[in-house]
């Protein structure tokens, strides 16, 4: 069976400290290394599964037995800055700025979906992995559409338990049942 790495986010109590990290071992999470940096509690999986989807889903599973850890988001992220293409791809950050520019490839590079501070752009991994694979003929990456919808169904568990608190609750409801049906159609 193939084994997928990754790194879950973590929200609540230190992994690390010793009660915790017997839990989670009992849980299942005896293939993950723990830790927290810049204060922020993490761990490092190296799963055994069918489908990478399968591996990052389990492990949510099996750390979220521990009551007070919960799971923010997957790395690797979805969000890549030019950089973050170049390295992901083996490429220089100038031979990927002048993809992103037109002056190298075929043109027509996906748009950032985002400015950081109005000056860094940042792109979807899975929309510029798609355009490559198409474009210049590098290998696609089959498990990015995953990880960006398992991020995304994180963020929206963590928010929409705030909108439920909202005027706007039904409306949310509303979409994301809509969303849910159109999916499963």
């Amino acid at each position: 069976m193939p084994s997928y790495a990754f790194t879950l986010i973590l929200c609540g109590a230190d992994p690390t400290e010793p009660d915790v990290a017997r839990t989670l071992e009992a849980g299942g999470c005896d293939d993950a290394l723990f830790g927290v940096q810049a204060g922020v509690p993490f761990a490092d999986f190296d799963r055994e599964a069918p489908t990478m989807g399968d591996a990052v889903l389990s492990a949510i599973r099996d750390v979220e037995k521990v009551p007070a850890l919960t799971v923010l988001r997957v790395e690797p992220d979805d969000l890549v800055t030019a950089s973050g293409i170049a390295s992901r791809i083996g490429r220089t950050r100038e031979s990927v700025r002048l993809l992103i520019e037109g002056k190298r490839g075929p043109g027509g590079f996906p748009p950032p979906v985002a400015r950081l501070e109005g000056r860094t752009r940042v792109w979807r991994w899975t929309e510029v992995a798609q355009w490559l694979a198409d474009a210049i003929g590098t290998a696609s990456t089959p498990d990015g559409a995953m990880l960006a919808a398992i991020n995304a169904w994180l963020e929206l568990r963590r928010y929409g338990q705030s909108l439920r608190r909202t005027e706007h609750r039904g409306e949310f409801a509303h979409l994301v049942r809509d969303e849910s049906d159109r999916l499963s159609a």
